[in-house]
């Protein structure tokens, strides 16, 4: 007798909830499972291609519809998933089964494969395109396009790196160990933005790199160190909520927490003051629905796919822009303008083309991802091959980085 098709679903999730840990956090995995999927929705739905007689072109729906910026606030929730990766990092620091610095090794490690292994098919498929006669232009487009997630994950390492020193300072400051590191963040943003910034060399926003992701991520060592309780959060929710909209109201930050094209000011890359407050503003309200977003992922049906968006985490960080080039490259040469997919994003009609586009992108990467997985595996140690293998890969991915760059 054969299963009820609509039962199928029901019983597999029936199966992941049984296997998963009774200790395990559903609430930490939820909110790594939301800000991982926000990724790749908010660079499709905020991201579009202009095509032209010399390629595709980067631009954004933003640059003509500015009151779409909420949602940008909404979607960008970098803050979240380094508030998450504070939190499970300092658990794992505690079960560590041996020296701080294999753990260290390790944790870096996982991070890096996946992002070998794009940037190294990339490189070959630059060559393999440019022999097919597709426009330089469209090349350096799609290469950007898929370096742009990647900064995040060498980010990531670094502040991954200083897990140690993270825990020392939480367990002796709580969450207030963080406020130096929005302060940084303010003084880098008052000398670019305020009276002197004239005078202030190009390089200095990239001071706010490194502090202005630290510091939700240093709240999460800090929550996971359970020196953060709820009436911190609160603090966290109103403070960072009520400095966001200072900024925004006062000293007239741009409202989008994207980069819109043609833009002087950007607030993403690096960090501005704004996207700090907005993180503190998630992270408050994080921690207030953890208990009950936790209970409402008791339920099976819910739990399972965040138990896949987790699982497939570095797949959806590296090839998502992958997935929706693989739509419009094709598409651009020939020549045609699609609704949504090659056509300039300032219509309404694009945005509702851009909605329907958004299953074929998630098609697209689910077939992508059946192959890209194989790059999270743990690389064979020992052999001749397997270390020839890993050279080749990093060389390619070398190349792929100076090009994506523009330093070729």
């Amino acid at each position: 007798m054969t299963t009820p098709a609509h039962t199928r679903p029901h019983r597999l999730a029936a199966r992941v909830d049984a296997a998963t840990p009774a200790h395990r956090d559903r609430a930490i995995d939820g909110l790594r499972a939301l800000a991982l999927l926000a990724v790749p929705l908010g660079h499709w739905m905020l991201g579009g291609f202009r095509l032209d007689a010399e390629g595709l072109h980067n631009a954004s729906p933003l640059a003509t519809f500015g009151a779409l910026a909420p949602f940008s606030w909404v979607l960008q929730m970098l803050g979240i998933f380094f508030l998450v990766g504070g939190y499970a990092s300092v658990l794992s620091y505690h079960r560590r089964p041996s020296t701080t610095a294999a753990w260290l090794r390790g944790r870096l490690v996982r991070l890096g494969r996946p992002v070998l292994g794009v940037a190294a098919v990339w490189a070959v498929l630059l060559a393999a395109l440019s022999w097919l006669g597709v426009p330089g232009d469209t090349l350096r487009t799609g290469s950007t396009l898929v370096i742009q997630p990647l900064w995040f994950v060498g980010v990531y390492t670094v502040v991954t790196a200083l897990t140690p020193l993270c825990v020392r300072l939480a367990r002796r400051f709580g969450g207030w160990a963080a406020l130096p590191l929005l302060g940084s963040v303010a003084v880098v943003d008052f000398l670019r933005y305020g009276p002197f910034a004239d005078g202030m060399p190009s390089w200095l926003s990239l001071v706010n790199l490194l502090p202005g992701w630290l510091f939700a991520y240093l709240l999460g060592v800090a929550w996971g160190e359970g020196r953060i309780g709820r009436r911190g959060a609160r603090l966290l929710l109103v403070g960072g909520a009520v400095l966001f909209a200072v900024l925004l109201l006062v000293f007239h930050y741009p409202a989008s927490m994207v980069g819109v094209p043609g833009e002087v000011r950007t607030n993403s890359h690096p960090p501005s003051l704004l996207v700090v407050a907005l993180a503190a503003a998630q992270s408050g309200a994080a921690m207030l629905i953890r208990e009950r977003l936790g209970r409402l992922l008791r339920r099976p049906l819910l739990w399972a796919p965040v138990v896949v968006v987790n699982l497939s985490a570095m797949t959806i960080l590296c090839w998502h822009q992958t997935a929706m080039l693989a739509a419009a490259v094709p598409v651009s040469l020939t020549g045609t303008t699609v609704a949504g997919l090659t056509s300039g994003p300032d219509t309404v009609g694009w945005i509702l083309a851009r909605l329907a586009w958004l299953p074929v992108f998630t098609g697209l990467l689910v077939l992508i991802a059946r192959y890209a997985r194989r790059f999270d595996a743990p690389w064979q140690a020992g052999t001749r091959a397997a270390n020839a293998r890993r050279a080749v890969a990093g060389l390619l991915a070398a190349g792929f980085a100076v090009f994506a760059l523009g330093l070729a």
